[in-house]
């Protein structure tokens, strides 16, 4: 195993464990943090606007690859760390992640072409089709967690209100998959951040209106893309606590993002069997 990766399932132990103590706080703040009054209501031009906004600065006109290390809790199991790479192309909407670790699951890979998601399984060489809303490895965690939402083009938008989370000033907003596209629910809740734009909830919902899993995200970075000649904004940390089964949570730590032009040929089959050997 290597330091990385040693380093990062400690954080994501220490982290887990002070979950597991007490309830999960609404966000993550600083100890010096005072609560701000609640945001200024939004308009629905304005909020498409912000929407738009956090669509952009999460995709590249490039490649993407990144290493995504992931601890899933689990009632009565024992805890399971893995470490896995993801590569996107935002421009086609490719997607393709393969784990690394364990060993029970290394080569085990998902690919997403023609906006169909395929699975891989290298102990029978077989590739299945999924859902969106598969789990992937295993975990809680799903291709949304490492390729972001199109919240802006993908859904509609109802603003329920401004807020507090924690101790930011929020937006709350209600979003319904539009017809004809994917999306793991169809509806899904966001708090954003009044000051900073960055999503820090999320919940979604089935279509009954059942509540299947809320996601935090505590901790945003940035890095610099050489082809947009921007910044690009990532989450990196996921919390993701499963709502159906209460005592089930996974913690995602994304590192070592990388912008730089990928193989032509990696969003492929080929390309995810030669590496899983």
């Amino acid at each position: 195993m290597s330091t990385a990766m040693k380093t990062c399932l400690a954080l994501l132990f220490v982290g887990s464990t002070a979950f597991a103590q007490t309830p999960p706080p609404a966000v993550p703040a600083a100890p010096s943090a005072v609560a701000a009054a609640p945001a200024a209501p939004l308009s629905a031009e304005k909020m498409k606007e912000i929407l738009a906004r956090i669509d952009d600065r999460q995709r590249n006109t490039g490649d993407y690859k990144a290493k995504a290390f992931i601890e899933q809790r689990e009632k009565n199991k024992q805890d399971v760390f893995y470490e896995a790479v993801f590569y996107r192309r935002d421009i086609s909407e490719q997607f393709l992640i393969l784990f690394l670790a364990p060993r029970t699951e290394a080569g085990k890979g998902y690919l997403r072409i023609d906006k169909n998601l395929w699975m891989y399984d290298p102990s029978t060489g077989k590739w299945e089709r999924r859902t969106e809303r598969e789990r992937i490895g295993g975990t809680n965690s799903r291709s949304q967690d490492f390729d972001p939402l199109n919240y802006a083009r993908d859904f509609t938008h109802v603003y329920v209100g401004a807020e507090r989370l924690g101790a930011f000033a929020v937006h709350h907003l209600k979003l319904r998959v539009k017809d004809g596209a994917k999306a793991p629910d169809p509806v899904i809740e966001l708090w954003v951040d009044a000051a900073t734009d960055n999503v820090l909830k999320q919940q979604d919902y089935a279509l009954s209106g059942r509540l299947l899993r809320t996601a935090y995200y505590p901790k945003w970075e940035k890095v610099f893309s050489e082809s947009k000649k921007t910044e690009i904004y990532y989450a990196k940390e996921i919390r993701i606590f499963d709502e159906v089964e209460k005592q089930n949570r996974t913690t995602v730590l994304i590192d070592k993002v990388d912008l730089r032009p990928l193989e032509p040929n990696i969003f492929t089959k080929a390309w995810l069997e030669f590496k899983s050997r």
